[in-house]
């Protein structure tokens, strides 16, 4: 039985200390994960909120208790699943946060970031629970001085092994410093970004050469991730030169690397995180909200940050009795086939299925074809299990190339129930009859514009703050525009297909890129093989790599199609 499961007593609680990692949630563990889905309540700072709270159960609520904390308070959120109005007086200290939230037997789940035991000074609060008698655990985590050099791809020891030192700027003494000064090993540095140069002059001072490389990495393991190379004698000037210092964000988090391993010429082999082909991105994706889910993930692979801004809601038909009749007919037994041109015309069915008490049960005997991958995934979340999906082109024209033609011999039944949106094409309908089958063409939902995005997003879309927008049909084109305006001409431009490029156009904007084939997963691949090709060229040339909206307005690329 794992720790997180125990019974626990009425009165004490449970408490779980937990590393939330440096930054990225993909580095949170199998046991912190665990431990999030079982607790009552979850306290964190709220940096690391973002990070845990989707593992946390549906129905908690958010308190903010750092209103009028002091300075050596940490700034802490409350989330409590079991009251909405318990919140802890911020005077309180993070221990007595915890205390508190673990009476009651409630289990209590203190997040930090990195790892307790490195990162974090949780021994306080440990030690306030085993006095007060209330039972704790400790889930490390991936801690900050560890994980962000290897984001960065600088490894702390190599096959002949070396000495590291992790030292943290802000209490080292100079005893500290002279030890670490006199040594040849790696030296891991925790700082704020404007004492970094500090930093390096103590190791200067201390015995360390001034050509000692030396790499500065802030907002490690994040999107945001950015690292600088330079040595000790050189660091503070390179940081001026970027425009990084001054700065009002000097008090940022830095992780700093100081040894041979450090050095830029084998950083620039060992860089895989910042050398992703859309690091830093930041991609628009405007479809539903249900559909953006997993293009936002493949981005997001990609090194990019998608934000999803959805330009159509899915409503119910405006007649609805139209289908009832399908649906009742489908159990009756009026069909042959069901074909599913869409997620929604899954989901359309499926709540219909729902109203009258029907599961997937009812799709026996019946034939069952599906568009594209995506809409066969959501099917199969249904309990089904499509019959016929394209192996070719996933659209209505590669289901036909696949759908066999009417035989009164094997088809005991001649109808095809087809539901799907009010402005769908007529391409399939006029197929399928082409192939001798009957079609009862059914309105499963209607699309309309969406409400307009915020005033700051809609402001990102006209003044180039978006390095790309993802188009995946002529509606998303028109409604994007409608709602939220015209991209700039900053944006690099991607279309699924012709017909979605020539819609583009005609609202001027120029295509940069479009997908070999009507794929949304095929358009995210070919926006991240242009990624690397612009990449590659700004190395090539011996310039920056930079991001589109870094650019300043010029001419634009010509489309590319990959």
């Amino acid at each position: 039985m794992s720790p997180t499961t125990l019974p626990i007593g009425l009165e004490h609680g449970h408490v779980t200390f937990l590393g939330a990692g440096p930054g990225d949630p993909g580095l949170l563990t199998l046991r912190a994960v665990e431990a999030l889905g079982n607790a009552d309540v979850l306290v964190a700072e709220p940096e690391v909120l973002d990070v845990v709270r989707t593992h946390a159960r549906r129905n908690v609520t958010v308190l903010d208790t750092d209103t009028g904390a002091s300075p050596d308070t940490p700034q802490l959120k409350v989330v409590d699943g079991t009251s909405a109005t318990s919140g802890v007086p911020a005077s309180k200290d993070a221990a007595n946060i915890v205390m508190e939230a673990a009476r009651g037997g409630r289990r209590v789940v203190r997040a930090v970031s990195g790892d307790p035991g490195l990162d974090a000074y949780a021994a306080g609060e440990m030690l306030a629970c085993a006095a007060a008698g209330v039972p704790f655990e400790v889930v490390p985590g991936v801690a900050a001085a560890v994980g962000v050099p290897a984001y960065a791809g600088v490894p702390l020891r190599d096959a002949e092994g070396a000495d590291v030192r992790f030292v943290d700027a802000r209490t080292a003494s100079a005893r500290c410093w002279a030890e670490v000064g006199a040594s040849d090993g790696t030296v891991v540095v925790s700082a704020a970004l404007d004492s970094v140069g500090a930093a390096a002059g103590e190791l200067v001072a201390a015995g360390r050469k001034p050509d000692t490389p030396m790499t500065v990495t802030v907002a490690g393991t994040t999107t945001r991730q950015r690292t600088w190379c330079a040595t000790l004698g050189t660091i503070a000037q390179t940081l001026k030169q970027a425009k990084v210092l001054p700065s009002p964000e000097g008090g940022r988090p830095v992780i700093a690397v100081v040894g041979e391993r450090s050095s830029a010429a084998q950083r620039e082999q060992l860089s895989w995180f910042e050398s992703k082909p859309l690091f830093g991105w930041k991609v628009l994706v405007p479809r539903t909200k249900e559909q953006a889910a997993s293009l936002s993930d493949q981005l997001r692979s990609y090194g990019a940050v998608p934000h999803e801004v959805p330009t159509i809601a899915v409503e119910p038909p405006r007649t609805p009795q139209q289908m009832e009749r399908a649906v009742k007919g489908l159990v009756t037994g009026r069909y042959e086939w069901i074909a599913f041109t869409s997620v929604n015309a899954v989901k359309a069915v499926r709540e219909k299925f729902e109203e009258y008490g029907l599961d997937a049960r009812a799709f026996a005997g019946i034939k069952v074809a599906a568009v594209g991958e995506q809409t066969a995934k959501a099917l199969i979340a249904f309990g089904v299990k499509p019959d016929l999906v394209p192996s070719g082109e996933q659209s209505a024209a590669g289901l036909l190339e696949d759908w066999p033609p009417y035989d009164p011999v094997f088809d005991p039944i001649d109808r095809v129930f087809l539901p799907r949106a009010d402005i769908a094409t007529e391409t399939l309908v006029a197929g399928l009859i082409e192939l001798g089958w009957e079609v009862d063409d059914v309105t499963a939902y209607r699309t309309v514009r969406a409400s307009p995005p915020p005033a700051d997003t809609r402001e990102a879309i006209k003044g180039g703050g978006f390095d790309a927008v993802l188009f995946t049909s002529s509606s998303t084109v028109r409604n994007l525009v409608g709602i939220a305006g015209k991209p700039h001409n900053v944006t690099v431009i991607a279309c699924i297909g012709p017909a979605t490029a020539k819609t583009a156009e005609e609202h001027g904007l120029r295509v940069d890129v479009m997908s070999p084939e009507p794929s949304v997963h095929r358009l995210a691949e070919a926006l991240a093989e242009f990624g690397l090709r612009r990449r590659a060229s700004a190395l090539e040339a011996g310039d920056p790599v930079t991001r589109p909206s870094e650019r300043r307005p010029g001419s634009r690329r010509r489309r590319t199609t990959t």
